[in-house]
């Protein structure tokens, strides 16, 4: 079954809501323009009312020839003048001369509401007396005789005419709301168009199907197309993403899968030569189970790597943190490292000033002095020396101290085309000289990635004097965290 869309159901519904709101306004503005017409027309005849009173009061009582000829000098078109005493008897008709035959007037709603509160008017009344309709008109005289002068016209073709209310407002009521249809028509399209071209995006996306057809180019120029786009582009975006990260995902998986593979086949040779060479000398045994033993701290080492990185990637949340005393942690690693660096001929000076606390995961925060330490030791080549520096920055907008770090050493160093791959995981710039060294490939990576985590920056870069240096910051433990 064909569902309406959502751009037809806005149409018809605002389209409903500006057909009632012109239907009403033509209903109101045609009462409000015919009471407008009845209004000015009783206060016509109030006037002339108050006039022949005036007139009255001025001659202190009245004939009927008195009263015809000032009815005659004030001459209305078909005009009846009636007067009516106090107890409801005409005594003074313009039409009709012959009062005996006229009924009581008090019951008449014009003249009771007369009395009531001094006027009183009445549109389209049956007259008993010449059987027509009267648009009547009754004032009180302001004398204490308490009679009521009454006007009326008859309720013809003419009087009809002059209280028809205008039509040109409806004409301007069905033009604003044809105006207003035409344009509730092209946004409503506009709308239908986005969401079709959406729905048939989600579509594609949901099957896999390629995203780059007709259907979803050319979005209306306006603040919905505009989100559209958006969307797209940023489903594409991440739909990118994902793709480079499966690709990474396998790239590191075999990376894992060979670095695995050389110590385990390692192991593996030495030990099938000791079980098939029963001859073998204690002295050559020896060696292959050092060598199997070295192969397996080697193995053990880079799953403690690949477990640590997956950790930051997959969990960051959940490691602890507490305040650490990196000024004493790397006083530590100097002492530890102390016999590597004496078979190496390398002196580290440490210039960290003392009390240096940074608040975050104790673990990393050793991990990235020890395998910086650790990778100078590895490769910046006997007789060098590793330094140490850190000068502190305030800063005003988070209110807590920034270290700069400088790790430096002066040894070989390594060709300038490696430097932004060295944070890659498994990037060896000696791939040979690397493994020899025992080293995994994921130190540099692990020493970036727990960098970021601590909200810090870090880079490499050729020293001066030769070899390397890498610059970071880290945050100082704020009072928030304290």
């Amino acid at each position: 079954m064909t569902r309406t869309s959502v751009g037809t159901k806005l149409y018809v519904s605002v389209l409903a809501v500006f057909i009632a709101f012109t239907a009403c306004f033509i209903v109101f503005q045609h009462a409000r323009e015919k009471q407008y017409k009845v209004d000015t027309l009783n206060i016509k005849l109030q006037a002339y009312n108050k006039a022949l009173d005036e007139f009255l009061h001025e001659k202190g009582g009245f004939t009927e020839e008195q009263i015809d000829t000032y009815v005659s000098h004030h001459y209305m078109p078909s005009l009846r003048v009636t007067l009516i005493d106090r107890d409801g008897r005409v005594v003074y008709d313009s039409r009709l001369k012959d009062y005996s035959r006229l009924s009581n007037h008090s019951s008449r709603p014009e003249v009771r509401e007369a009395r009531a509160s001094g006027m009183g008017s009445v549109v389209d009344r049956n007259s008993p007396t010449f059987h027509n309709d009267f648009f009547y008109s009754a004032t009180l005289s302001s004398g204490s005789s308490g009679m009521v002068i009454r006007s009326a016209l008859p309720y013809d073709n003419d009087l009809t005419k002059s209280l028809q209310a205008e039509i040109h407002y409806i004409w301007f009521a069905l033009g604003a709301m044809l105006i207003l249809t035409v344009i509730l028509y092209r946004f409503t399209s506009r709308l239908s168009d986005n969401i079709k071209r959406l729905r048939t995006f989600a579509e594609r996306a949901d099957h896999n199907e390629s995203l780059d057809t007709e259907d979803l180019l050319g979005f209306p120029a306006d603040e919905l197309g505009e989100i559209a786009e958006r969307i797209i582009k940023i489903y594409k975006r991440l739909q990118t993403t994902r793709q480079e990260q499966d690709m990474l995902k396998r790239q590191l998986t075999q990376n894992i899968a060979h670095e695995l593979k050389t110590p385990v086949a390692s192991i593996q040779g030495y030990l099938e030569t000791i079980i098939e060479n029963n001859g073998i000398s204690n002295d050559m045994r020896d060696h292959f189970i050092s060598s199997c033993f070295a192969q397996c701290r080697r193995l053990s080492s880079l799953l403690q790597d690949i477990s640590t990185l997956n950790r930051m990637d997959d969990a960051p949340h959940l490691m602890s943190k507490e305040r650490v005393d990196v000024s004493a942690m790397v006083a530590n690693i100097v002492v530890d490292t102390a016999l590597q660096r004496q078979e190496r001929n390398m002196n580290f000076d440490n210039r960290l000033p003392e009390n240096i606390i940074i608040y975050g995961n104790s673990s990393l925060l050793y991990g990235i002095f020890r395998n910086l330490t650790d990778n100078a030791i590895a490769y910046a080549g006997n007789g060098t020396a590793i330094t140490l520096e850190a000068e502190s920055e305030h800063d005003s907008l988070t209110c807590e101290t920034v270290w700069h770090f400088t790790f430096k050493d002066n040894g070989v160093g390594v060709p300038a085309e490696h430097l932004p791959r060295l944070f890659e995981r498994f990037y060896r710039v000696d791939k040979g000289r690397s493994r020899k060294m025992g080293g995994t490939g994921l130190g540099l990576a692990i020493v970036k990635n727990a960098v970021h985590m601590h909200s810090g920056t870090i880079s490499v870069r050729q020293n001066e004097g030769g070899g390397l240096r890498f610059d970071f910051t880290l945050r100082s433990v704020s009072v928030s965290d304290m």
